[in-house]
């Protein structure tokens, strides 16, 4: 019998690019049969400092995670901005802050995935998962795609890719984010773009792929 996976979706948006994304994975998760929560990663930078970034207010309505929230659920949607290739600081304070996790493995055996957000084309949408993966693996989570057989316990967190399987990102008529690791959007050097029709699509794509695999794995 198949089981409603538990989905975390966890973002961080400093102006609404990856919010956006994150309520489009939502959508595709519940489209999926999956229970998705939405929640936040905490800000770090002063009140002061996002006023003079012109940041809006964070979404009050929706929690900040907290590290022993991650034990509640059987799988998460991290989605975040890329700085320089990587998670952005927000992102790395709720990971640095899951130690007890880490040293009791009580993350072992669930899924993830990553939607990031990058200012320009080649500004590291692929690099920003594979250097996500490391938190993932010390966590226990790998790049198994299913549980093989010859294993008898979970083999760790698992990363769940989309692949080539949500065909728009071979799309060659608009620039578009987006690789087989997983959906993305662009959002210019000084966050004037906002995703794209497509962008949005794929996002939503990306939770029901993720979704159907957590409810395969779980059952």
């Amino acid at each position: 019998m198949t089981k409603s996976p538990k989905i975390a979706v966890i973002y961080y948006s400093m102006y609404g690019h990856i919010k956006q994304m994150a309520h489009a994975a939502v959508e595709g998760i519940k489209e999926q049969g999956g229970t998705p929560t939405l929640l936040q990663f905490a800000e770090t930078l002063p009140g002061e400092v996002l006023a003079k970034m012109h940041a809006p207010a964070k979404d009050e309505n929706v929690p900040v995670v907290k590290p022993a929230d991650l034990t509640e659920y059987d799988a998460f949607v991290f989605a975040f901005p890329t700085r320089y290739g990587r998670a952005v600081a927000q992102v790395s304070a709720l990971f640095d802050a899951t130690g007890q996790l880490w040293a009791t493995q009580a993350l072992n055996g669930k899924m993830a995935t990553i939607i990031v957000s990058t200012a320009t084309q080649h500004g590291g949408q692929e690099t920003t998962v594979l250097t996500t993966i490391p938190y993932l693996a010390h966590q226990g989570m790998s790049m198994f795609n299913k549980q093989p057989s010859s294993l008898t316990s979970p083999p760790g967190i698992i990363y769940v890719p989309v692949g080539y399987k949500n065909q728009d990102i071979m799309n060659m008529t608009e620039i578009l984010g987006g690789s087989p690791y997983g959906a993305a959007t662009l959002a210019a050097g000084d966050g004037s773009r906002q995703p794209s029709e497509l962008e949005i699509k794929g996002a939503k794509f990306h939770g029901m792929h993720f979704s159907e695999i957590v409810s395969k794995y779980i059952s």
